[in-house]
């Protein structure tokens, strides 16, 4: 019991934080997300020793873009799309599968790149590479949920819920990155 009232606690004390400063309080959550999902990612490859770069640069993401660019997406696409237009959600969910994703992908990937010190060259070579099967990939697996994020969560919730989304993603995308990072390493060695 006692367990359960510490934890409705800190729930409404992040709610509160929530309310009152929601860019903060997103760019928290998704910096935390974020650096948690790489860490799992690399773990769950086998890492004996973290990659603290690939860390710091993801939470860094997370920190900057992870929280204020949804929030500010979402925010414009409300007032975008008044509520008694006939297909609302519909065209909720197609501006974030075909405006959003694609240009948060190729952001996320180039940021992720020069965040972990590598050149801008070196950036847009992993964009070049990674983008097309990445957003292949986010709109083959990701699409239901974000219909799902637009059809039944409140607004105030939605970048929040994208976050959740967004650690799984993290992932797949960490693990991506890594298998390239490790082919580009073995041709430089041949």
């Amino acid at each position: 019991m006692a367990l359960s009232k510490s934890f409705y606690s800190l729930f409404g004390t992040y709610l509160e934080q929530l309310f009152n400063h929601p860019v903060r309080t997103k760019s928290i959550t998704a910096c935390i997300l974020a650096t948690s999902a790489n860490v799992t990612s690399q773990r769950l490859a086998g890492a004996k020793k973290l990659n603290q770069h690939s860390v710091f640069a993801y939470g860094l993401f997370g920190l900057l873009f992870g929280g204020s660019v949804p929030h500010y997406f979402y925010q414009t696409v409300e007032r975008l799309f008044s509520h008694d237009l006939r297909f609302r959600k519909f065209f909720l969910f197609l501006s974030e599968r075909l405006v959003y994703a694609p240009i948060y992908q190729a952001l996320s990937l180039y940021f992720l790149s020069v965040f972990e010190g590598n050149s801008h060259g070196t950036a847009v070579k992993n964009v070049e590479k990674l983008y097309l099967p990445l957003l292949k990939a986010n709109w083959q697996y990701l699409s239901l949920f974000v219909y799902l994020n637009f059809a039944y969560v409140p607004p105030m919730f939605r970048s929040i819920s994208t976050a959740i989304i967004s650690f799984i993603w993290v992932i797949y995308i960490a693990k991506k990155r890594r298998r390239f990072a490790d082919k580009q390493a073995a041709e430089k060695s041949k």
